[in-house]
């Protein structure tokens, strides 16, 4: 039997602010589509057909938007509840290096961890310092197709940056003129966030060269970020492969394209048990980039050469920095 540690009734009111702001997210993480889906069929059922065929007309005529950069609002980038957001955990982004805003970079997020907390804070909030870091430059955080197909939900996922993971919407993005794009890629996806659990240090990375061939395709520089603590939020039930649990998770990946973890952590109100993230910090750390030269036509060979070498960067990334992080000496990334 779980014994239940309560939370405290004396909480500062900022750090309840933090918990709702989360909670905010996660919420709308897992149910924002199905909810936006929801009070679209409401607005059917109680007659009023015309908002309906209003927004169903716009969303035909708006449809490939999130493949076209997106419809960004930094009004709700900056909205306050991201600040609270970020000071729950808190989040951490760190430069190592500067980048040029007259050319366009593709960066490869690592690891997914469950709910890819550090990459929404970090690049679609302006309040983990992006701007001040990198001036001039525009991030653009990639994500399944499939959640812009949404009504509502779609619009509110662009306003804070987010855009389609298709190869039209990285092309677009990183084939603009004049430089000061950022994609930014969860290279491991669904399938590494079944190993996202505390102290997991398997990537799943070996496999994944569409982002190479895209990045020599539009000429965009490669940037490998490792985010440190994006494992250590949730806990994840056992599901080595193989396992039935595994096997089901591994099929619902392969006809939807995503697949839930079936993680917990802790509660709202106590530490036990819940679906709310550890308060662990999140350090993410962005490399040096990967000069890339335009070739419209890679060869296998010149993708697998620029392959290996963004993997040693990523790997090299991770030994420089994982000592200040709690990582130990022995530890090594797993690539799969």
């Amino acid at each position: 039997m779980v014994k239940i540690e309560f939370a405290p009734l004396n909480i500062p009111l900022n750090r309840r602010l933090q918990t709702a702001a989360v909670l905010q997210w996660v919420f709308c993480f897992l149910f924002g589509a199905q909810c936006s889906f929801c009070v679209y069929v409401v607005i059917v059922l109680n007659g009023y057909w015309q908002v309906a065929a209003l927004y169903a007309l716009w969303l035909y005529l708006d449809w490939d938007t999130p493949q076209a950069g997106g419809r960004r609002s930094d009004w709700v980038r900056h909205w306050t509840v991201w600040k609270h957001f970020r000071d729950y955990f808190p989040i951490h982004l760190i430069k190592t290096c500067d980048l040029d805003p007259e050319r366009n970079y593709l960066m490869g997020f690592h690891p997914h961890g469950v709910l890819v907390a550090g990459a929404f804070g970090n690049f679609c909030t302006e309040y983990t310092g992006f701007r001040a870091l990198y001036p001039g430059m525009t991030p653009y955080l990639h994500t399944l197709g499939i959640w812009f197909g949404f009504p509502f939900f779609r619009e509110y996922l662009m306003s804070s940056g987010v855009v389609s993971c298709s190869k039209k919407s990285l092309t677009h993005v990183l084939s603009q003129k004049g430089g000061g794009n950022v994609s930014i890629i969860v290279i491991g996806g669904a399938a590494e966030s079944l190993e996202a659990r505390p102290g997991s240090l398997v990537l799943e990375a070996l496999n994944r060269k569409g982002f190479v061939k895209i990045a020599l395709r539009c000429g965009a520089h490669l940037v490998p970020v490792f985010s440190f603590g994006e494992n250590d939020l949730f806990n994840q039930l056992k599901n080595p492969k193989g396992s039935l649990v595994r096997t089901i998770q591994e099929g619902m990946r392969k006809t939807l394209g995503f697949s839930l973890p079936l993680f917990h952590a802790r509660g709202v109100f106590q530490y036990s048990l819940g679906f709310m993230p550890f308060r662990q910090p999140i350090y993410t750390i962005v490399g040096e980039p990967i000069v890339v030269e335009r070739n419209v036509s890679p060869s296998s060979d010149e993708v697998d050469r620029l392959h290996g070498c963004y993997l040693g960067a990523l790997a090299k990334l991770f030994e420089q920095h994982k000592a200040e992080y709690g990582i130990l000496e022995h530890q090594h990334l797993i690539f799969t």
